[in-house]
């Protein structure tokens, strides 16, 4: 059975929000000192940035990016990295063992993020941090000036504020993990949530907060964790935060693309317990969801400890070491990082959770990708280039706009075994699980409807009908595709990975378009209105 897409413009999800497609930046091992910052960089600027990357990133316009954390977030003391670099105070990170000296500080965090043209989503720490702390930062941050902060960051050279709009209240609160973590108790972290939210909000009324739920699916407490904490704060929290990252044994490619499903149940069991809060509260807002860390990738199994049941989930964190050290990322010393998998698997990985996120955009406003900063701009030490992320990265960006439809899939399907990863994300069984992932974006104003596909057939390419005959007045198709029959094959700075082919052989006909898929492809295929 070739199979059939049918799309209507009366299937409507929701609106989508550019912010859908973030990216979320932490200093974990390089990613900071190294990719972000080198002072001996050759195209360093005044302040240590990279100027090769701020220039490859600002091409993107990518619409948002998360930071400073992160684990990192819940020991920061923001205040210390403030002022004359000289002057700065160096802390130990105890969530990644390494040192920070905070060379890269609040106000560098931000000035980047101005400098490659995009939104600062800030997390405040609420681990190790007081209420004050938040609201200080706040202050520093957004207040114009004739206060003891405001001016203070006038005197650090930040004349006009940040004005940044979205505040992340912690970091995965309730993980045992966290420095000042609120895992076991929901009800003190939802009363410091409404507290630090309406106190943050008095400070700057224009601003948004953001809730932490549960780290992941697999938390023995989830989603009892977060139906606590939001029954406190929801009159005056604007999103809930939940993170997963999907991991599959290499070489399970099925697995691992089919991997979305889990982020949907995910989503879906969130909003259904927002929605019966927003009931229980008599409330005319409704709380949405930001999903703002994700991830998909390979990795092998690990050894089970059956037996222990819920000390499972605690024993993979609580690890003392005598032996371990801190670490002093030097930022001139970016070793090369070979990833296993080739350029492919990493982008319909990326971008089946992205369609994931794509098919709930009526609840899903916030999306930022772990590794989307390296998704849009690959580094070494030396140089920057374009691997095949970027390219359905900007596809996603550009087209995914307007409304989200709904899309109808008839045709072949597979079933996935549960498996066990490690002791803690272990998945249960999905049957009829489609070869054809798709999500669509309606555009009215540019008429412009846009179908996004990946076949997660390894081996079969499918003839597929589209049927958008509830569309009046289609005029043309194209259809831009991304496939390599090496699926070993990557990308380096000689050698960018090429951009999406035309497939000429799409057709159209009387409301029904016809195209050919190509195994393990990324495709585009967009209908002029």
């Amino acid at each position: 059975m070739n199979p059939r897409i049918t799309i209507h413009p009366k299937f409507v999800i929701g609106e989508i929000s550019p912010r859908l497609f973030s990216a979320f930046l932490e200093p974990i091992g390089t990613m900071v000192n190294g990719f972000m910052y080198n002072p001996k960089h050759p195209t360093a600027d005044n302040q240590g940035f990279r100027t090769d990357v701020i220039e490859a990133l600002k091409k993107t316009g990518l619409p948002a990016v998360r930071l400073p954390g992160g684990n990192f977030v819940s020991a920061w003391q923001w205040k210390d990295s403030i002022g004359p670099r000289n002057q700065r105070k160096v802390h130990l990170d105890p969530a990644w063992h390494q040192y920070i000296p905070n060379d890269v500080g609040h106000d560098e965090y931000l000035q980047w993020a101005e400098k490659i043209g995009t939104k600062s989503i800030y997390t405040v720490n609420l681990g190790t941090g007081t209420l004050q702390d938040a609201m200080d930062c706040v202050e520093y941050t957004n207040h114009e000036g004739g206060t003891y902060w405001s001016d203070l960051r006038r005197q650090n050279g930040h004349d006009v504020p940040y004005k940044v709009k979205t505040w992340c209240l912690g970091n995965e609160m309730d993980g045992h993990w966290q420095l000042g973590s609120w895992e076991k108790n929901p009800e003190g972290y939802g009363n410091l949530c409404h507290e630090a939210s309406k106190a943050m909000k008095w400070i700057d009324e224009s601003i948004e907060t953001v809730a932490c739920g549960s780290s992941a699916s697999f938390m023995d407490h989830y989603p009892e964790w977060e139906q606590i904490v939001m029954d406190k704060c929801y009159d005056t929290v604007d999103y809930l935060a939940i993170h997963h990252y999907h991991s599959a044994k290499p070489g399970d490619i099925l697995s691992l693309l089919g991997g979305s499903h889990y982020y949907e149940d995910f989503i879906n069991t969130e909003a259904a317990m927002l929605d019966y809060l927003q009931a229980k509260h008599r409330s005319p807002r409704k709380v949405n969801i930001s999903f703002d860390e994700y991830g998909a990738f390979e990795r092998p199994f690990s050894p089970l400890n059956p037996g222990y049941g819920p000390y499972n989930m605690a024993r993979s964190h609580y690890k003392f070491d005598p032996e371990r050290k801190y670490i002093l990322h030097d930022p001139d010393n970016m070793p090369e990082r070979e990833f296993p998998g080739g350029d492919m698997i990493k982008l319909l990985s990326m971008a089946s959770v992205q369609l994931a996120l794509l098919r709930h955009a009526d609840r899903v406003k916030i999306g930022c990708m772990t590794g989307g900063l390296g998704a849009l701009c690959a580094s070494n030490h030396d140089h920057v280039w374009k691997a095949a992320t970027h390219h359905a990265y900007m596809q996603l960006m550009k087209y995914a706009k307007g409304i989200s439809l709904k899309t109808v899939v008839d045709g072949p399907t597979f079933d996935l075994p549960g498996y066990a990863i490690d002791d803690t994300s272990q998945y249960t069984g999905k049957n009829n699980v489609p070869y054809i992932d798709t999500a669509c974006a309606w555009h009215e104003a540019s008429g412009t409807l846009t179908v996004f596909v990946i076949n997660r057939n390894q081996t079969e390419a499918y003839p597929i009908q589209l049927d958008v005959r509830g569309f009046d007045g289609i005029r043309t198709i194209s259809h831009y595709e991304m496939y390599s029959s090496d699926f070993e094959k990557k990308s380096s700075y000689e050698n960018d990975w090429k951009q999406p082919e035309t497939n000429p052989a799409a057709a159209l006909r009387d409301g029904i378009a016809t195209a050919t898929i190509k195994p393990l492809s990324w495709n585009v295929i967009i209908f002029e209105v």
